[in-house]
């Protein structure tokens, strides 16, 4: 059974002490449930402060980037050996904003797949297109693009550590969302994109999350689709009451 997975990326928000809040109401009025795994992803700099304060709790920490070496003269990077070393195990790699804004291309982000696994990390690996492309009608060649070029190198044993995020770049911080059916939709081909190269018993273990403005309104309608597996969630997850709504629309 496929994990069910709602993971919150602050991106560029909160410092020490709106981080200190948020994260004391998330876990004031979370309760925990064994089917919705649940896991934030705070700057950098919060990064320890958010682990220690999760220690005892079931949510997770995860990263929002990571550099693809291990050391060396990178300023202002972080390396997957430095994630680990504060208690991080997950990290976000191929987010549209580091595509778009940081030219962060496919082989890129190859290299950085393959130091997260190599120092045992699990990885939310994001795909999707722009609004030009899903006009032109090429979202799908798009798509399968990036999973063949950024992660399709890895064995089949290392697909234990990799969940998929889906995110209609035109659907992010737009106010606009795909529809339940396009998430579907999308859903349903990275599936049997993956079972193509991988099988349908692996591909069918890939926990697939959709991140394009899910709020407490559409999270329920969209997590009932067949495929889609939790959200990747942006601004809604800046506000602990939003946030937990969110986890509660399974």
């Amino acid at each position: 059974m496929r994990d069910k997975i709602v993971a919150g990326n602050w991106k560029m928000n909160n410092d020490l002490a709106q981080t200190e809040d948020l994260l004391s109401n998330i876990k004031k009025s979370y309760k925990k449930d064994q089917d919705v795994r649940v896991i934030v992803a705070p700057s950098f700099t919060n990064l320890h402060h958010a682990f220690e304060s999760l220690r005892d709790s079931s949510i997770d920490v995860a990263a929002q980037n990571m550099n693809e070496n291990s050391d060396g003269a990178y300023t202002g990077e972080v390396s997957a050996s430095m994630l680990t070393s504060i208690g991080v195990k997950t990290v976000i790699l191929g987010h549209s904003e580091r595509r778009a804004i940081f030219k962060e291309t496919d082989a890129l982000l190859a290299k950085k797949v393959d130091a997260a696994l190599e120092n045992d990390m699990e990885v939310i690996f994001c795909c999707g297109e722009e609004l030009n492309e899903r006009k032109a009608e090429k979202h799908f060649d798009v798509v399968k693009s990036q999973l063949e070029k950024g992660i399709f190198h890895v064995s089949e044993g290392q697909w234990n550590k990799i969940v998929i995020a889906y995110e209609p770049v035109w659907a992010i911080g737009t106010g606009e969302t795909a529809s339940p059916e396009q998430a579907q939709e999308m859903h349903a081909f990275i599936r049997k994109t993956i079972a193509e190269k991988f099988g349908s018993e692996l591909a069918n273990n890939v926990a697939i999350l959709y991140g394009g403005s899910v709020k407490p309104g559409n999270a329920q309608e969209i997590f009932a689709k067949e495929d889609v597996d939790g959200g990747l969630i942006g601004g809604a997850s800046l506000k602990a009451e939003d946030f937990l709504a969110i986890v509660e629309a399974f």
